[in-house]
């Protein structure tokens, strides 16, 4: 909330928002759990209560689809988030804090914080790359989400180890239909 925005460091929020809730067990479950999330992210010294916790789910629902839809769709999500969260955006310094730019009203929430800055973010990623580059994980047991700024690598998966697992599988997968022929 009273930190840093930058475009880089919001895109990343964004991301790692999204995968707090996967095919994996959820991440949040706790006003602490979404503390250290925000931690790990730069806000150090962040106290939330369950309202908090609530209202950044709402946010993280929202912005999955982003990373599904087709780029009309996606980019009216993102402009309906900024619409409803962010401001035309301001420089502060703050607590002795170098200046930084802010594109959340002056006392947002989390939520509010989180929904400017990760819709502006991903908005100027989707500008900057295309919607090609904001994609979720080939594989078919992984529902995590990603943005890959590289120009001339087409990434499909989140992780390695999920292009790894997906290519022994389609691999052994093939050697058993090879037998049975």
């Amino acid at each position: 909330m009273e930190s840093l925005t930058t475009p880089d460091r919001m895109i990343r929020i964004a991301v790692d928002l999204v995968n707090t809730k996967s095919l994996d067990p959820e991440a949040l479950t706790s006003p602490a759990d979404l503390e250290r999330f925000l931690a790990d992210h730069g806000e150090p010294s962040v106290t939330v209560d369950e309202r908090d916790l609530m209202a950044v789910k709402a946010v993280r629902e929202r912005l999955r689809p982003v990373f599904h839809a087709e780029p009309r769709e996606a980019a009216g999500i993102l402009n309906d988030l900024l619409a409803d969260y962010a401001v035309r955006p301001y420089l502060s310094d703050h607590d002795e804090s170098p200046w930084h730019l802010h594109v959340a009203k002056p006392g947002a929430t989390w939520a509010e914080w989180m929904a400017a800055g990760a819709a502006l973010g991903l908005a100027g990623f989707a500008a900057g790359h295309g919607f090609e580059a904001i994609d979720s994980c080939a594989a078919p047991d992984c529902e995590r989400v990603f943005v890959n700024a590289a120009e001339r690598r087409p990434r499909r998966f989140c992780t390695p180890t999920c292009s790894s697992r997906t290519r022994v599988a389609s691999y052994r997968a093939r050697q058993i239909l090879s037998k049975e022929n």
